[in-house]
């Protein structure tokens, strides 16, 4: 497995179009805390993002050695509105800004059936350019429950489109998030996001999910002992093989300072896994 970092790290808490970092910055701390790859958020970089900004921005990373993991090109996908599941309806300027990158992922979102002829479309039009489509495990998605999933990835059928398994918004759906999920989307996984949260009415807070209505929670350091049970998650994934990308997609700003949460999140996960 490969060690990531989303640039979602350095977005302002609760904002995730205003970057606190440049580019340059998160790149610097990623490689001084060992990861080999950025997940690119459109806080830094978006599908709209002018030629000249995108050149720019594959010159540091490549002066800093790093790949691009997934790029999710736009905010609304980001944020999971109402837009989220547009990107598929024209996914061309995505598949360009992830070529640009040298990325071979793009992040896409699905709201309703309707949605799955146009993931067809898109995974196929990005198989021609040996681009994958992927979904993250999320609430108040087609991917909030395993079963939703699951049949959502079926009915899709395209060998190109997978899912980001990401364990702390299943937990909010009040689905199984560890060992039995990985199990169950093993098929499809393209992508592993990494946050942790800890389930609390009075959390500071709150995720609306289709399946359980709002849920409260407090988020928390990976390390946390009260949280996600990362080390089974790793180890069921390594039983897999899994060998793919793991992201840290915490946002370190909320509550942490960036740098520090950027080093201290990749010694954890090197401390329970082995990671290229």
């Amino acid at each position: 497995m490969k060690l990531s970092l989303s640039t979602r790290v350095a977005e302002a808490p609760r904002r995730k179009d205003v970057a606190l970092l440049s580019l340059d910055e998160i790149a610097g701390l990623a490689v001084g805390a060992g990861y080999s790859a950025l997940s690119m958020r459109a806080s830094q970089l978006s599908y709209d993002s002018g030629l000249d900004e995108v050149a720019s921005a594959a010159r540091t990373l490549t002066d800093h050695s790093l790949a691009v993991s997934m790029v999710t090109g736009d905010v609304d996908l980001a944020a999971n509105n109402n837009r989220a599941q547009m990107a598929l309806q024209r996914i061309t300027p995505y598949l360009d800004l992830a070529e640009a990158l040298s990325c071979d992922l793009v992040r896409v979102m699905m709201k309703a059936e309707t949605d799955i002829p146009h993931a067809r479309r898109a995974a196929d039009e990005a198989a021609e350019r040996g681009i994958r489509l992927a979904h993250q495990t999320h609430t108040c998605t087609l991917f909030e429950t395993i079963t939703g999933a699951v049949r959502t990835l079926r009915a899709v059928n395209r060998p190109n489109f997978g899912v980001t398994f990401e364990p702390a918004n299943l937990m909010l759906a009040g689905e199984p998030f560890t060992a039995k999920a990985v199990e169950a989307l093993e098929p499809w996984i393209f992508n592993v996001y990494f946050q942790n949260h800890r389930l609390n009415r009075s959390g500071t807070h709150i995720q609306e999910t289709w399946k359980r209505g709002p849920v409260g929670f407090d988020l928390i350091p990976l390390d946390a002992p009260d949280g996600i049970d990362f080390r089974e998650v790793l180890d069921a994934l390594t039983e897999t093989g899994y060998d793919g990308y793991v992201t840290v997609h915490q946002n370190v700003a909320d509550g942490l300072d960036i740098g520090d949460g950027v080093k201290s999140f990749a010694d954890y996960l090197r401390s329970i896994a082995d990671f290229d």
